[in-house]
């Protein structure tokens, strides 16, 4: 006979009613091969007057959340409304309570999700959260529990589709940052306020989860470095085109041999061989690579209500078992990391600087790379025509587009510096990160 589990959701936006629903129509099936019957008691909303994308009973629908939590009637609580509080409040609340909790809220774990991890273990009850990385592409599980005896190095993906949909559109078809940014609010992939996306900080907050569940220690959003795309030209898509690869924006996690670890998002010039080079338009995708498995890639879609309800869905399914059956999955418990300076780490990098045109420059740059102990794998260079140049426009121009050998971060600022003083460069354009020539 199938066992009744009650569920009570904390938001019904996008993914909250896109869950309902798909538990409408799945829910028959999901019993007959678990013997579960999860049922949806009650919908912590802001509003029971709004219209919803899915259809409720006024009865199921409450302004009252802490209600929700407090039924001793609901077994497991989904968690969809985001941010810092009341999620955490509401969250330790009903571990407290012994409720299991699937959560989607990628803010939260990247700060507090240690905190919350030794709660749940406390409580003996799931916290499980599939959907705060990849949406609906399983990379946590897999982690967790697949991978959880690899000797995992590095984790390397595309996970925001907001800035992936924008440079699909600067790459494919020619757009201009500004043109693609206004395209993906118009779509919906951007908020009004793109800063949380196109600045890295969203990816960062995955890219602090995936390295924590990956090495299995404490990484916060604040460890995170980040660059964005903002500053990604039409001009940089085209060199990098030419050159032979895509510009991606890469969250990159990586434990070294000495123990330490980096977080990272960046934009990053990616060989057109590399399987995260296909990787279009909203998609997300995420390589792992590990000493015994070698390379493993996830793809799919990384954004979307249906998508991310259905990582949640998976979950519940889970979490509900573990119910029934009075066990729960850890998540372990969590070192404070080592973490490597970024000054310390080695690329490869792409440099773009526009230069005087005249003789003895090329070899004045040079020299300077060759000072820091950079060294210089390739080199183009474009005589601008007179106003294409972006300063002094007046002044004949040329662009020198430099691809190093692998080079500490450190070494390539003072690089950097230097170049910039000099009275032949006009300008140190965009600066990004290679990944895969050496």
């Amino acid at each position: 006979m199938a066992k009744t589990v009650n569920i009570g959701v904390l938001g019904c936006g996008n993914v909250g009613a896109a869950l309902v629903e798909l538990l409408r129509l799945r829910g028959p099936e999901i019993e007959q091969r678990t013997g579960l019957r999860l049922r949806v008691t009650k919908v912590a909303v802001r509003s029971t007057s709004k219209e919803r994308a899915v259809l409720l009973d006024p009865g199921v629908l409450t302004l009252d959340a802490h209600s929700v939590v407090a039924d001793p009637e609901i077994n497991l609580i989904v968690e969809v409304i985001g941010g810092i509080e009341p999620a955490r409040e509401l969250i330790s609340l009903a571990l407290a309570s012994g409720k299991a909790v699937v959560t989607a809220n990628k803010e939260l774990l990247a700060n507090i999700g240690t905190e919350l991890f030794a709660e749940a273990d406390k409580a003996g009850v799931d916290l499980l959260f599939e959907a705060a990385v990849a949406g609906g592409v399983p990379i946590v599980r897999p982690l967790r529990e697949s991978l959880v005896g690899e000797d995992i190095t590095r984790v390397m993906g595309i996970v925001n589709g907001t800035t992936n949909y924008i440079l699909t559109k600067m790459t494919d078809e020619g757009w201009a940052y500004s043109a693609a940014l206004a395209e993906a609010q118009g779509l919906g992939y951007a908020e009004r306020d793109p800063t949380a996306d196109v600045e890295g900080f969203d990816a960062g907050a995955k890219a602090a989860i995936i390295a924590t569940i990956a090495f299995g220690v404490r990484v916060v959003a604040g460890d995170v470095y980040h660059e964005g795309i903002s500053g990604v030209t039409q001009t940089d898509i085209e060199f990098a085109r030419r050159l032979g690869y895509v510009v991606k924006l890469l969250a990159i996690a990586e434990r070294f041999s000495d123990g330490t670890v980096a977080v990272r998002v960046h934009p990053a010039m990616v060989p057109n061989e590399h399987p995260l080079a296909s990787v279009r338009d909203s998609f997300n995708a995420v390589f792992v690579q590990g000493a015994a498995v070698g390379d493993l890639m996830f793809y799919g879609r990384g954004a979307g209500g249906n998508p991310t309800a259905s990582a949640v869905l998976g979950d519940v399914v889970d979490a509900a078992a573990n119910l029934l059956k009075g066990t729960h999955a850890s998540n372990g418990s969590f070192a404070k990391a080592n973490l490597r300076p970024v000054d310390e780490l080695v690329s490869p990098f792409y440099v773009n600087l526009e230069v005087s045109d005249e003789p003895g420059v090329l070899a004045a740059v040079a020299g300077v790379f060759g000072d820091h102990r950079v060294s210089i794998h390739s080199m183009e260079q474009e005589v601008l025509e007179e106003g294409a140049q972006e300063q002094q426009p007046n002044r004949g121009a040329a662009r020198l587009i430099f691809i190093t050998h692998a080079a500490r971060e450190a070494d390539v600022r003072a690089t950097l510096h230097e170049l910039s003083a000099l009275d032949s460069v006009t300008s140190v354009g965009s600066v990004l990160r290679v990944i895969g020539t050496d």
